[in-house]
C-alpha cells in the first residue's frame, strides 16, 4: 500500500523501561506525533498508578503489560525475556488494528529489534530512539567480571544498530556511538535532548516555600538506583552536617528507585534523619513544587564509562526553575550545564560536599549560576527546539516507506 492511500499514517513506539504516561520523553515525543497528525499507539509495562491494560489518553493509545522488578543477572535475563514476548503479541495486535508505517523502539534493553525484524517484510520501517548505553549500563550495574554477558550486549546494540533504518540520540556522545560503533551514516542520526517542555513544566502558582524547617533546601530528583550516586551523596551531606556541622540545610531526596530502603538505613545509621528526607516516587507536578522551593539542585552521579555520556535529564529541570547545579565533572554534564554548575573532583564525595558549601554560603552565587542555567533552557536547551529533530528523524523515515512502496509496486 502506497503512502499516498493512507492519509493518516500510524506509527508504534515500544518502551520497556517505565510505563507511559510516567515516561515524560517518550509521552513528549507521542504528543509531538499525534500534532503532527499520525496516529500513535504505545506499548509499555504497567507500573504504580497506570494498571489499566489499555488506554486512550489525549487521542494516544496506550497498551500495557504486567512485568517483573528484576535483580540480579539472571532477574533481568527473565524481566527482558517475558516484557519482549509480551511487547512482541501486543505489536501484532496493533499492527493488525492500525498497520503503522514506523516501529520506534525505546531502550534499555536492546532486544526490541527482534520485533522489527518481524515487521520488516510487511514494510515497517525501524526507529532505534537509544535512552541509554546497553553494554555501560551492564558493566555499571554488574562491574566487568561478566565479560560474555558483556559481549552480548554490545551485540545486541550492533544488531539494534544494524536493524534500525533511522536513530534517535538523546546527546552528541550517543551521536557519535550511533556512528562510529554503530556504522550508521551521519544523515539518519537525529539527536533528541530530553530537555523540558517549558510549556508545562513551570513553578507552581501557588508558592509554598516549604524548607522543612531549615533556612536552605538542597533537592536530588530522579531514580535511584546502584549507579545513580545517591550513596555519594549522602557521604557529602554526612560531611556537611557532621564535619562542618552545618545544620541550617535540608536535603530532600525526590523520587523512586530500587535502592530506597538502603538509602534509607544508610540514613539512619549516619543519624540523618532531621536533615534527610526521601519522598519516595512523585507526580510531575509535585516534582515542581520541590523544585519551586529549592536553594540548589545536585547531580551525584558518579564518572564512569556510562555516566560520562549520559545527559541526566534532572539538570535540565534544575536549570528551568533558576537552580545552581552541583555535578561530579562529567563530559555531557559539562556540555549541558556550562557556567550553571559548580563541578566537583569525580567520586569525591568530599569535594562535592565543599562545593556545595561554596553555593549554600553565597546568595549571590547561587543567583548568578541560576541565571545563566535559565537563559540556556530558553534559548536552545527546551523541547519546543529539539522536537523539530523529532519531527525530521520522522520525516527522513517516512521517506524510506514511500521508497520501499513504489519499489514494490
Amino acid at each position: 500500500m502506497s503512502m499516498k492511500k493512507r492519509s493518516v499514517p500510524a506509527v508504534c513506539i515500544v518502551v520497556e523501561n517505565l510505563p507511559v504516561p510516567l515516561d515524560r520523553r517518550v509521552w513528549k515525543e507521542a504528543c509531538v506525533l499525534r500534532d503532527e497528525g499520525y496516529r500513535v499507539s504505545i506499548i509499555c509495562p504497567k507500573g504504580k498508578g497506570f494498571r489499566a491494560h489499555y488506554e486512550l489518553l489525549d487521542g494516544i493509545e496506550i497498551y500495557r503489560h504486567l512485568t517483573c522488578e528484576a535483580s540480579g543477572v539472571l532477574g533481568y535475563f527473565l524481566e527482558y525475556s517475558v516484557a519482549l514476548i509480551a511487547e512482541f503479541l501486543l505489536t501484532l495486535k496493533v499492527f493488525i488494528r492500525t498497520r503503522f508505517l514506523i516501529l520506534q523502539a525505546c531502550n534499555p534493553p536492546d532486544t526490541i529489534f527482534l520485533i522489527a525484524l518481524a515487521l520488516k517484510p510487511f514494510g515497517v520501517q525501524f526507529i532505534f530512539d537509544q535512552h541509554d548505553l546497553g553494554p555501560e549500563l551492564f558493566e555499571a550495574k554488574f562491574g566487568k567480571k561478566k565479560a560474555i554477558l558483556y559481549r552480548m550486549a554490545r551485540l545486541f546494540e550492533l544488531c539494534t544498530f544494524r536493524v534500525a533504518n533511522t536513530c534517535i540520540a538523546t546527546n552528541e556522545s550517543f551521536r557519535e556511538i550511533a556512528i562510529e560503533r554503530g556504522g550508521k551514516h551521519p544523515d539518519n542520526v537525529f539527536v533528541v535532548r530530553n530537555c523540558p517542555d517549558l510549556a508545562a513544566f513551570c513553578r507552581p502558582e501557588i508558592a509554598t516555600n516549604d524548607k522543612r524547617g531549615k533556612a536552605l533546601l538542597v533537592t536530588y530528583v530522579g531514580f535511584m538506583g546502584t549507579q545513580d550516586g545517591v550513596d555519594l551523596l549522602l557521604e557529602s551531606i554526612e560531611h556537611i552536617v557532621k564535619r562542618q556541622n552545618r545544620q541550617d540545610t535540608h536535603f530532600i531526596l525526590v523520587g523512586g528507585g530500587t535502592v530506597l530502603q538502603d538509602l534509607q538505613a544508610i540514613i539512619d545509621r549516619k543519624g540523618l534523619g532531621e536533615y534527610v528526607t526521601l519522598t519516595g516516587q512523585v507526580s510531575h507536578g509535585e516534582v515542581a513544587v520541590y523544585l519551586s522551593n529549592s536553594d540548589l539542585g545536585v547531580a551525584p552521579d558518579p564518572k564512569n564509562e556510562l555516566n560520562d555520556k549520559l545527559t541526566m535529564v534532572k539538570i535540565f529541570e534544575y536549570m528551568a526553575f533558576s537552580l545552581p547545579v552541583v555535578l561530579f565533572d562529567l563530559k555531557e554534564g559539562r556540555r549541558v550545564a556550562g557556567a550553571a554548575a559548580l563541578y566537583a573532583a569525580p567520586n569525591d564525595p568530599i569535594d562535592f560536599a565543599n562545593q556545595m558549601v561554596k553555593l549554600l554560603d553565597s546568595k549571590e552565587l547561587r543567583q548568578q549560576l541560576g541565571e545563566s542555567g535559565r537563559r540556556r533552557i530558553e534559548e536552545s536547551l527546551n523541547w519546543e527546539t529539539e522536537k523539530r529533530s523529532l519531527i525530521q528523524a520522522y520525516q527522513s523515515t517516512l521517506k524510506l516507506n514511500q521508497v520501499v512502496c513504489v519499489s514494490g509496486n
